[in-house]
């Protein structure tokens, strides 16, 4: 398990090292790290899912490891809930930055609308109505990024609570 600690309340996350081994391996290490505190939601669309991982509040991008091999064809669904890693155009391109959904978005399921999609790794067992604080945050642009959350949702803590 894994504990996010926001300024909203807590979003507790069960991995799914079976089905995306790699990709929890990831994102345990940038929870060992220490990467993700202090970073920030800064993408937050209502309808479809939250982003974060990879900003600080002055939207400014924290440095990340290689990316990793994308391990989407592994029969998790981008469902409501499920956390998911995030990338570019690039399929093999996730390093830090993960969204959690709040809608049913099979459309990023393997193979997705590029033959790879976006690969799912766990799920929130406590604290969806935490996500859905998040999820109706009002959001605005700022510097050059939309749908960022117009205060910081921010992620304090991040840790391992086996």
């Amino acid at each position: 398990m894994i504990t996010l600690t926001t300024n909203l309340g807590a979003i507790v996350i069960e991995l799914n090292p079976e089905a995306a081994p790699k990709t929890c391996a990831n994102f345990e290490q940038y929870v060992r790290d220490g990467h993700y505190d202090g970073t920030i939601f800064h993408r937050v669309i209502g309808n479809f899912m939250i982003q974060g991982g990879g900003m600080t509040a002055d939207m400014m991008p924290k440095p990340t490891r290689d990316p990793i091999e994308n391990e989407a064809n592994n029969g998790l669904s981008n469902e409501i809930g499920a956390i998911a890693m995030a990338r570019t155009m690039e399929p093999h391109s996730a390093s830090s930055q993960f969204f959690i959904n709040v809608s049913n978005n099979g459309f990023l399921d393997y193979p997705g609308q590029d033959g790879w999609g976006y690969c799912v790794f766990g799920k929130v067992v406590d604290g969806m109505d935490v996500v859905n604080q998040i999820k109706a945050v009002e959001t605005g642009n700022q510097a050059g990024h939309a749908d960022v959350p117009m205060t910081p949702v921010v992620i304090e803590k991040a840790e391992i609570t086996d």
